[in-house]
């Protein structure tokens, strides 16, 4: 019998619903002569080169998670990939450009394959046969083969034996077909990434440095990433300020940890926190100072993968405004203090206590949270989270960077660390293409063929043309909140319909030109099942105007099925430069078109009409921060028809299915402050469709909601900023 099979547990998996794919790396450009002489002799016209080690794999099903498709390419005899016991299976490997194929090897474990073809494929799916047969002998089988092709599968249609079909490696020859150089992977990170160690002399004085550049530059083009290897840190206060990161570089929290404090406070605005905006903090162990660590933030400031050896303030010192926040993979050992913070999310984490709430605490898969209270007092709580994936990060492995690529939970509760090592995957950096500032959209592009991961260092990238994400599992992670710009109306970024692509850590700051979109998740008519392996938008923020002019028909549009969006913050400017009702005018945030969508941490702002529109079967939002546009010049700009303004979420009349939890939208038209809204919320009323702890506050009386949810809820009313609240929809 196979080594240490599994038993499928249900029934086995179907082709449509497993398609894990697993890492890619670079082309190998050259075997070594000695390597040469142990493989089979080669076509005369060339040698033939190993092409599919460390590539992209999909795979019709996965037996477990130790046996993954990516095993099969990994260059390790001690490690397979396994299909469920069903007939037929397949396994294809993307080789990331167009190849002359010569000679295919597969080195079967005990379960192999009596009957199969070996299919080539310029596109990954119109197929062509190579081999075919119906009486494989099993073992190490040297297949001559002769074609052309990008993916390259072994379609299974018979097993020898009652378990699956199972590999060593399948190894794939040949030679490429031109195309330009290669793009290497790895590299160092660039001057604006600051690693330290225990030993580094006078950490404290750099970070402050750091901090006296970043405090107040709300605007500014410098982007820091600060990096602090596994170890013990005494007696540090890391202030963080404007473009900064701040994350430890062990594989869990508790590997770096701070005698001290990383600080957010307000004093560069006179105690009030509502800008305090675009820093993060990952990845570290915190033991405060004084027993409480402060991190007084509003929008686009993760607090992620942290372990609070104490309590947590999320005021500022003064306990002046704040504006809403976010938390994921967090442990609290002590009571998190929101006191003057307006919302706030929390997601898979734990806490050893909550202390109070404004308007809307929410809260799922948090251990320690309080009972759901909306409106008083204003939580709402998750038992679990439906399903959640990490963000991905990177982490030193000995001496070497790798990123790390946490695998995805459902019915999540508490931090992906706290019980042992994190489940995911290690993705070593030199299968990253390291973009520093100055690389041009066509080579970012050439890499992503070429099958490279992204990583961009902190910095200011324009880009001349659409990034195009079509690989499946391709990471993009941003460092120190690197910022792409879109140059002549381009859009940013797009992404293909395919499994399990990561998009997390950068900003997308739209350009004067005005861009129909900014990011892409799917095409349009994007129908294929992404449930078992779903892309993740992770702390990814788009900007239009407050830098200078911008302009974007639509932010961001969600075309793929099961996408998780969690925390972003969709931003239609209403300070800074190049803002104006017209000046960086756009219309719509987030349109999702997608089924089976999931937005744990939304927070959209300020559009010209709808800021966030859902079309698509069964989405979920958990946790919904909205600002309608200050600026309206007067009612009839923003009359909607016969409607008195444009709802800050609406769920279209021919959606079925749909639900949301912790909502909230605010109105503070400070132009024309006799503005009336009709609703905050728009939706069909089916009885599938429902909302829970909804709730519309007027700002100071400028502008007024006459209902919470389409004729449902109370009007607000006079100045004194009460929310108008409905508990359950319909």
């Amino acid at each position: 019998m196979p080594a240490a099979p599994t038993r499928q547990l249900g029934p086995p998996p179907t082709l449509a619903h497993h398609r894990r794919r697993g890492t890619v790396a670079l082309i190998v450009t050259a075997m070594v002569a000695a390597l040469l002489g142990l493989l089979p002799a080669a076509p005369a016209q060339a040698a033939p080169v190993l092409l599919s080690q460390g590539r992209t794999v999909t795979a019709s099903s996965e037996e477990n998670g130790g046996t993954a498709a990516a095993n099969a390419v990994d260059g390790n005899a001690g490690t397979r990939w396994s299909s469920a016991f069903s007939d037929p299976q397949w396994i294809q490997v993307d080789l990331g450009a167009s190849a002359t194929v010569s000679q295919v090897v597969l080195a079967w474990e005990a379960a192999y394959a009596k009957g199969y073809r070996i299919e080539l494929s310029g596109n990954g799916t119109d197929w062509t046969t190579a081999h075919s047969t119906t009486t494989g002998p099993g073992g190490t089988e040297t297949l001559n083969v002769s074609g052309t092709a990008r993916y390259v599968r072994m379609y299974g249609t018979a097993r020898a034996t009652q378990y699956g079909y199972s590999l060593w490696e399948f190894k794939i020859y040949g030679t490429t077909n031109g195309g330009g150089p290669e793009i290497p992977g790895g590299g160092d990170l660039g001057p604006n990434v600051l690693v330290f160690d225990p030993s580094t002399p006078d950490i404290q004085g750099k970070l402050d440095e750091i901090f006296r550049r970043q405090e107040s530059a709300q605007f500014g083009a410098d982007r820091y990433q600060l990096l602090f290897k596994p170890g013990t840190y005494n007696d540090i206060n890391a202030q963080i300020g404007f473009y900064t990161s701040i994350s430890g570089l062990g594989l869990n929290p508790d590997d770096t940890t701070f005698n001290g404090d990383v600080t957010v406070d307000a004093g560069w605005f006179d105690g009030n926190a509502t800008q305090n905006f675009w820093r993060s903090a990952e990845n570290l162990a915190l033991n405060p100072v004084n027993g409480t660590n402060r991190w007084a933030v509003s929008q686009a400031a993760p607090f992620r993968r942290m372990h609070v050896k104490g309590g947590l303030n999320l005021a500022p010192s003064g306990y002046g405004w704040a504006s809403g926040g976010y938390i994921a993979d967090s442990k609290i050992d002590g009571t998190v203090g929101p006191y003057s913070q307006q919302q706030w999310y929390t997601r898979d984490s734990s806490v050893g206590g909550w202390t109070n709430g404004v308007w809307n605490m929410t809260f799922s898969g948090v251990q320690g949270a309080p009972a759901t209270g909306f409106p008083n007092p204003p939580y709402t709580t998750l038992d679990t989270t439906p399903v959640s994936r990490e963000k991905p990060f990177l982490y030193l492995d000995g001496g070497q960077y790798k990123v790390f690529a946490p695998a995805k939970r459902v019915n999540a509760r508490g931090t992906s660390w706290g019980n042992g090592a994190p489940q995911g995957e290690s993705i070593p950096l030199d299968r990253f293409y390291v973009v520093k500032p100055g690389a041009t959209a066509a080579t970012i592009n050439a890499a992503l063929d070429q099958g490279l991961h992204l990583l961009f260092t902190p910095g200011v990238y324009h880009v001349d043309r659409t990034i195009n994400v079509n690989r499946a599992n391709t990471i993009v992670l941003g460092l120190g909140l690197a910022t792409i710009i879109p140059d002549n109306g381009v859009t940013a970024m797009k992404v293909a319909d395919v499994d399990g692509v990561r998009l997390a850590g950068f900003l997308i700051d739209a350009g004067p030109v005005n861009s129909p979109t900014l990011l892409e998740i799917g095409p349009q008519g994007a129908s294929a099942d992404h449930a078992a392996n779903p892309t993740t938008v992770q702390d990814v923020f788009i900007r239009i105007g407050g830098a200078g002019p911008g302009k974007a028909t639509t932010s961001m549009v969600v075309n793929s099925d099961d996408t998780i969006i969690d925390h972003t913050w969709v931003w239609r400017a209403d300070h800074g430069e190049g803002v104006g009702w017209e000046t960086n005018r756009a219309d719509y945030g987030v349109r999702v078109h997608g089924d089976d969508v999931l937005a744990t941490g939304l927070f959209v702002e300020h559009f010209n009409k709808y800021d966030v529109e859902w079309y698509g079967e069964r989405g979920r939002t958990i946790f919904f921060q909205n600002e309608k546009a200050y600026d309206a010049p007067n009612q009839a700009a923003i009359q909607n028809g016969a409607t008195k303004g444009y709802a800050a979420y609406r769920v279209d009349d021919s959606v079925n299915t749909h639900e949301g939890w912790g909502m909230g939208s605010y109105c503070y038209y400070n132009v024309d402050p006799t503005i009336r809204q009709d609703h905050g919320f728009k939706a069909p009323v089916k009885p599938g469709v429902k909302f829970h702890s909804l709730l519309v506050v007027s700002l100071s009386g400028h502008g007024h909601y006459e209902h919470v949810i389409n004729d449902t809820g109370s009007p607000t009313s006079g100045t004194s900023t009460v929310p108008s609240t409905v508990v359950n929809f319909p």
